[in-house]
């Protein structure tokens, strides 16, 4: 969403877009992500086309189930909730800071590419080998972007054979990286970069302030299409 869009929007709009964007709402992936975002909402909105959905979450609903009844709820939190817990904070926060980082760009229309589009408004994470292993690559998420049927374990491949794709935009998970992705929320479309949104609906009032104060003034006639 634009920067102007959001100021633009409904109040609960705006709340329900930062919601989904919030460092809670991420570390709590597990629940807002997997269980609410990926198995229930797409089931509701659309049945008969995720029915799949409904599957995954009556499937995972029914693992803890057995191991609550077999092994108890110990055994649930140790082997099910905490892992799960985890490994979606984790998942979420990847996605997330793959699309919004510092240095993302993203076009209209009418600039609109494929390829712009997925070499410059999703990253290359820097991550170590076991990180790489453990994710299955993804890392190399402008690379999967450009073409989804190249299989993980042949991403780096890629990259290393195709000059055009050597100098990505990325980020990390440096800790400083991880504060200034969680910082952005909306595209500032007159300075070309994600931004986060205090001060900012400051500045998007100021042209209506001044505006008004120049209406006040009985030699200047202001319209109300200026405000």
């Amino acid at each position: 969403m634009t920067t102007e869009g959001f100021f633009k929007s409904s109040k609960g709009k705006r709340l329900s877009y930062l919601f989904m964007r919030h460092p809670l709402t991420i570390l709590f992936g597990y629940i807002f992500v997997f269980l609410h975002g990926m198995c229930l909402y797409p089931f509701i909105d659309k049945p008969r086309e995720h029915s799949d959905c409904l599957i995954a979450f009556v499937v995972h609903v029914a693992i803890a189930i057995t191991i609550t009844y077999f092994f108890g709820w110990v055994a649930l939190l140790l082997t099910l909730i905490i892992p799960c817990f985890i490994a979606d904070a984790i998942g979420s926060y990847l996605f997330y800071a793959q699309h919004n980082f510092p240095s993302v760009s993203f076009s209209d229309k009418a600039g609109w590419t494929y390829d712009k589009a997925a070499l410059e408004s999703s990253s290359y994470m820097k991550t170590g080998a076991i990180w790489a292993w453990f994710t299955a690559n993804i890392g190399y998420h402008h690379i999967h972007h450009l073409n989804a049927r190249i299989p993980f374990y042949r991403l780096p491949e890629v990259l290393n054979a195709i000059p055009e794709l050597k100098n990505p935009r990325t980020t990390s998970l440096n800790p400083m990286e991880i504060i200034r992705c969680l910082r952005l929320k909306v595209w500032d479309v007159e300075t070309q970069r994600m931004v986060g949104v205090r001060g900012r609906k400051a500045a998007a009032e100021k042209p209506c302030v001044k505006a008004q104060e120049q209406s006040s003034d009985p030699g200047v006639i202001v319209e109300a299409e200026n405000h």
